[in-house]
């Protein structure tokens, strides 16, 4: 099963957030793999995304990211592509390069937000609309203007099953509060606020009941 990690933008804490429940549900005893289409990063940073979701799903970087989807120029990946001098690559392209998804999770992380260019010829929409995935999680900041953010980044995403996970959330910050209860009462949107309600939320989806033994 494929669920696609996107954010309402930049520095969010999407890989954070898919770190963090790739390894509670690898506690429940569910298969996961986390994937990173495309990655480009400032070329000083000696840790990227790859290297943190490595480490919560224990396998090597290369093995999240592939090595030719390493751009090292902190811009969009496609123009960090570009600067480079390296070849264009388009959504189909990341989409065959996808994981097979015969069990268990595939977590794909995707980059910026979700119109910002992934490939030259889409962006994460784009990607949603190619790999179909069972589950969307939209990953949002809690406060000043995530109300617009959010609204705007599930329009962009109508058709897709979603979740807003409000990243960072603190229920003692009243904003923060009536965000949440905004985006649900009138916006109508699904929103979680820790990444436990968000395991449990995709084992749902996954077809395994919240409080069934996962350990098996």
């Amino acid at each position: 099963m494929n669920v696609l990690v996107a954010g309402t933008g930049t520095e969010v804490g999407k890989t954070w957030v898919t770190a963090a429940v790739a390894i509670r549900l690898q506690r429940r005893g569910i298969a996961v793999r986390a994937h990173k289409p495309v990655q480009s990063f400032a070329p000083e940073q000696d840790r990227t995304d790859a290297h943190v979701l490595a480490d919560a799903t224990d396998v090597s970087p290369d093995a999240v990211c592939a090595s030719h989807r390493w751009y090292p120029v902190a811009m969009a990946p496609p123009m960090a592509a570009e600067i480079l001098d390296r070849p264009p690559f388009t959504i189909a392209d990341l989409v065959a390069e996808l994981p097979a998804t015969d069990t268990g999770v595939v977590l794909i992380e995707a980059a910026g937000g979700v119109r910002s260019p992934l490939a030259s010829d889409g962006d994460t929409v784009t990607l949603a609309d190619a790999c179909r995935p069972a589950l969307v999680v939209l990953v949002a900041e809690p406060g000043l203007g995530t109300i617009n953010a959010v609204r705007l980044s599930a329009d962009a995403l109508a058709g897709h099953p979603l979740v807003v996970c409000l990243n960072r959330f603190d229920a003692d910050v009243d904003l923060h509060e009536r965000n949440r209860r905004w985006l649900v009462t009138r916006g109508g949107l699904e929103v979680v606020t820790d990444p436990e309600a968000l395991t449990l939320r995709i084992s749902r989806c996954e077809g395994r009941s919240p409080g069934s033994d996962l350990s098996r």
